[in-house]
């Protein structure tokens, strides 16, 4: 999955952003790993660490050849990739540091996001799943991360644990799931992107819960467009984060969706919480971004994806929808 990587850049102290003037938490992160460079065997293939070539002090995942993960071991709050910045960015201007937050990651790989949740927000309890064993006990070993309750690495596929997850158990869920045997050929699995998958996350989090989506492709934007359209069939408000180029399907990226019953941030107006900090945010990453509110024209005239989820599916009516014709109530963001 090609992914933007742009400088030196902490998501919590970002130049320009409402957010980083708080200053940054004092975190209780693990031990600073000792990374070594290498390549091991796991159980989808093998995984190569080597040092990034263009970030002083990052090191680089690769997983069959493609790169997975970004870290600092010095600086958890140092994200590489342009979309993880962006999803901190949203749950930065959401909530504040001193929240407990219940955070689910469905894919893991070198849990870099999750390094950052730990080391923002000291008191989060986190999950991350993932697929391949060989590759979560490799994570675990070499990068030091949190250890439990404050980080668990669930072994799973992500689709069944989503289905099989308590109610309202979480805040924040960030689906980051991408299966390919190339870079330029990874994507979603397709039961994570429809609307049973949709449904069972907003069963799962809280009403205040935000869905965040990291959508990977190329300039053809049908699917991302097919995402929108299933998530904004199933969450009161949703938003898309992307850079133009790749909003106007001029390139291969990310697009980043928020879905919730509730606000994107705290509060409108002014203030570190609110939705122009978030905006200015955005504009100020290295790779800027538009936060496009709401994905109603992005999303006009295409079908939600309806590919279920292994297990019992949910009804629109299990979902919380709000009136007969299955259309959400629309509550500000």
């Amino acid at each position: 999955m090609a992914r933007e990587r742009s400088g030196r850049t902490p998501a919590g102290r970002r130049p320009g952003s409402a957010a980083g003037t708080r200053g940054r938490p004092a975190g209780r992160g693990a031990e600073t790993p000792a990374i070594e460079p290498g390549v091991f065997p796991i159980d989808s293939g093998t995984a190569e660490i080597l040092r990034d070539p263009f970030t002083d002090g990052a090191w680089l995942l690769k997983l069959n050849g493609a790169e997975s993960s970004q870290l600092n071991p010095e600086d958890p709050l140092e994200l590489g990739f342009e979309y993880m910045r962006w999803i901190a960015a949203v749950v930065m201007h959401r909530w504040a540091p001193e929240v407990p937050l219940r955070i689910l990651h469905l894919g893991a790989a070198g849990c870099t996001l999750a390094r950052w949740a730990a080391a923002w927000y000291p008191d989060s309890r986190q999950t991350a799943v993932e697929l391949d064993a060989g590759l979560a006990a490799l994570a675990r070993d070499r990068f030091a991360l949190p250890r439990a309750p404050r980080l668990r690495i669930r072994v799973g596929e992500a689709g069944e644990v989503l289905a099989g997850a308590r109610e309202s158990s979480r805040d924040v869920i960030v689906r980051d799931v991408f299966a390919g045997p190339t870079a330029e050929e990874q994507v979603t699995p397709d039961h994570l992107t429809g609307l049973d998958a949709a449904r069972h996350a907003r069963r799962v989090l809280g009403v205040e819960g935000i869905y965040l989506v990291n959508h990977g492709g190329g300039p053809d934007l049908t699917t991302a467009r097919r995402e929108a359209a299933t998530l904004s069939a199933v969450f009161g408000t949703v938003v898309a984060i992307a850079d133009p180029q790749m909003l106007k399907g001029r390139r291969r990226g990310n697009i980043v969706f928020a879905a919730t019953d509730g606000r994107v941030t705290e509060r409108d107006g002014g203030g570190g919480l609110s939705r122009d900090a978030l905006v200015r945010h955005l504009l100020a990453d290295p790779l800027p971004a538009r936060l496009l509110d709401p994905v109603t024209d992005f999303a006009a005239g295409s079908r939600p994806l309806a590919e279920p989820l292994p297990g019992p599916r949910l009804e629109p009516s299990s979902a919380r929808v709000n009136d007969n014709s299955g259309e959400n109530d629309r509550r500000p963001s």
